[in-house]
């Protein structure tokens, strides 16, 4: 596809969008700290990338592809219906005399998004619940272990100089080689918006914080930006570096998000 090809593409776009296509496009990615916003009643907005991460111990070297996509419609104003997975995924572990391919598709996440309505008002947070569950539905060498439920609170403050906080603690369900096991989830971003399009983030994520003995906790530094293309558009990167050795040591990403 040429450019002219994309920028017609684009242009059509912004031609036929409806009145609520003035307010910009509000994104879960590609931060860890998902958006307080919902897409909107009779709204939907796919936000899908590519990813990639690899992870070093000792002699042994493992990396691995992947297309994370998310998938959101708004059943009501405040409320939305969001269908999850990493997509598909290539993944390779060598060492000595040591090699291994795997290819497949990760499991389906199920879940709801509710914005709390009034919040963000009188320089309050802005606020919302989201209900997930993870469904093991993927190949055989990424399917989890049956259906693993996670709930997290997520609140935006809006800060002077174009500045924002996020925080989203929460708990997951999961199952892990000794049985079931309750797992905290947290995370914090601070935001910049530098133009009208061009926003950064930093952030500390943390999917799993756990005892060893279900897996330890996971800790990685992130750091990343989105352009908004337009209203309904919007371009990502980021990039992540792992805090603790349970976690992969980098990670790289890239993606488009777009509202309809």
């Amino acid at each position: 596809m040429t450019r002219k090809s994309i920028a017609l593409i684009l242009s059509l776009g912004v031609a036929a969008s409806p009145a609520w296509a003035d307010d910009p496009i509000a994104t879960d990615r590609p931060d860890f700290v998902e958006s307080s916003q919902t897409v909107g009643l009779g709204r939907w907005q796919i936000e899908t990338s590519v990813a990639w991460e690899e992870d070093e111990d000792g002699a042994f070297e493992a990396s691995a592809f992947s297309t994370p996509t998310l998938l959101r419609y708004g059943f009501a104003e405040h409320w939305e219906l969001r269908f999850e997975t990493d997509g598909f995924i290539n993944a390779e572990l060598r060492g000595p005399g040591l090699r291994v391919d795997e290819d497949g598709v990760a499991d389906l996440a199920v879940g709801l998004k509710y914005h709390v309505p009034g919040s963000g008002e009188n320089g309050g947070p802005s606020m919302a619940w989201l209900m997930h569950v993870d469904l093991d539905t993927g190949s055989s060498a990424f399917r989890g272990d049956g259906a693993r439920p996670s709930l997290r609170l997520v609140a935006e403050w809006e800060l002077p100089n174009d500045m924002s906080l996020g925080v989203m603690p929460g708990v997951i369900y999961d199952n892990g080689d000794d049985g079931r096991y309750t797992a905290g989830i947290f995370g914090i971003v601070v935001g910049k918006g530098w133009t009208d399009r061009f926003r950064t983030f930093a952030e500390l994520a943390m999917p799993q914080i756990a005892s060893s003995s279900d897996g330890g906790t996971q800790a990685a530094l992130d750091l990343g930006g989105a352009y908004l293309i337009n209203n309904n558009t919007q371009w990502d990167f980021a990039g992540s570096v792992g805090l603790n050795n349970r976690t992969p040591d980098l990670g790289l990403t890239t993606g488009l998000s777009i509202r309809w």
